[in-house]
């Protein structure tokens, strides 16, 4: 199974829907919530380039955000993606 992350902070709709599609198809994941380490986000921003939460990372790679999942979800590209 692949390693996915997901960086978040609260409130974020978003990270709560990523967070819900991983828990559905049962996908596990580390969620590393940057809520009270604004520091930190900023540096993770930078580091992949991205500039809004969630930062969704599988096998090392930038997914994107939410949208960018759920279209991988859509395609079916997302259970390729985790069974690597």
């Amino acid at each position: 199974m692949a390693e996915v992350i997901m960086y978040k902070k609260n409130p974020c709709p978003y990270c709560d829907r990523a967070k819900s599609l991983f828990e559905r198809k049962k996908i596990p994941f580390q969620e590393i919530d940057l809520t009270d380490r604004m520091d930190e986000l900023h540096k993770i921003k930078e580091q992949w380039g991205w500039k809004t939460v969630p930062i969704i990372v599988i096998n090392g790679k930038l997914i994107g955000g939410y949208t960018d999942l759920k279209a991988l979800e859509e395609s079916g590209e997302l259970d390729k993606l985790v069974q690597s």
